[in-house]
């Protein structure tokens, strides 16, 4: 609880994946990537539960292994083409009939095993403490490609993707460009709009370390994120 607000966090976690095979309870360092998002939920003092929200049996029964609830996700919100907002706010649906109180919800998706518990609750802190100045804040990075450097190509033609810039200048020179970081969403439940993206609404943002975001959604960002881990340890 902060500023006594009631702090849920979820984590949504489907059992299918086309990119990783079984992906969310894949082994990275010492444990299944699931586990990467409660134990971070566990590691922000304000946070009150920490649900599951899965499909799949191996997922429930790892979660629970990490001292995670879980909540059994609907079928028809289990497709690759379900969106993860309408699983929270159907997790909403059932906790409010439940008479749970949920003021804040954090959500961790698996497949960023490096965020930080600072920046989840930096995330969390610019929400509450910015007087209803925003409705949802998350975690952002620098753009791995600047938009200015970027093409359309229509019939095998280029051309700019932003009129009249300039690709070719240094990085330096470029203004600066931002992309979902995909670590930490956290907003207010009853803000949530009839949109299907996240963040929404009056929007906050927390810059982190381009060197510590993994987004895990294919085999070569999972061997890129085993290659950061093997580099933590060295240097610890």
């Amino acid at each position: 609880m902060i500023n006594g607000k009631r702090v849920i966090a979820v984590i949504p976690a489907r059992g299918g994946s086309k990119g990783v095979y079984k992906k969310n309870i894949r082994i990275l360092g010492d444990k299944p990537l699931v586990a990467w998002a409660i134990e971070a939920a566990k590691s922000v003092v304000f946070v009150d539960r920490i649900i599951v929200s899965t499909d799949d049996s191996d997922i429930d029964k790892i979660s629970k292994n990490y001292r995670a609830e879980v909540y059994k996700r609907p079928e028809h919100l289990s497709s690759d083409e379900s969106l993860v907002l309408d699983t929270i706010k159907d997790l909403l649906f059932t906790l409010k009939n439940e008479g749970e109180t949920v003021d804040v919800i954090i959500m961790l998706e698996p497949t960023c095993p490096f965020r930080s518990s600072d920046d989840i609750t930096k995330c969390l802190k610019l929400l509450i403490e910015s007087n209803n100045k925003y409705d949802s804040v998350a975690t952002f990075k620098e753009a791995s490609l600047n938009p200015h450097r970027s093409w359309n190509i229509a019939n095998g033609k280029p051309s700019l993707f932003i009129n009249n810039a300039v690709p070719w200048l240094p990085r330096q020179l470029l203004p600066k460009a931002y992309q979902l970081d995909g670590g930490a969403y956290v907003f207010f439940p009853d803000k949530l709009p009839k949109s299907k993206v996240n963040p929404f609404g009056r929007m906050g943002s927390v810059i982190i370390d381009n060197n510590l975001s993994v987004d895990i959604d294919s085999e070569i960002d999972f061997a890129v994120a085993e290659a950061v881990l093997k580099h933590q340890n060295k240097n610890q």
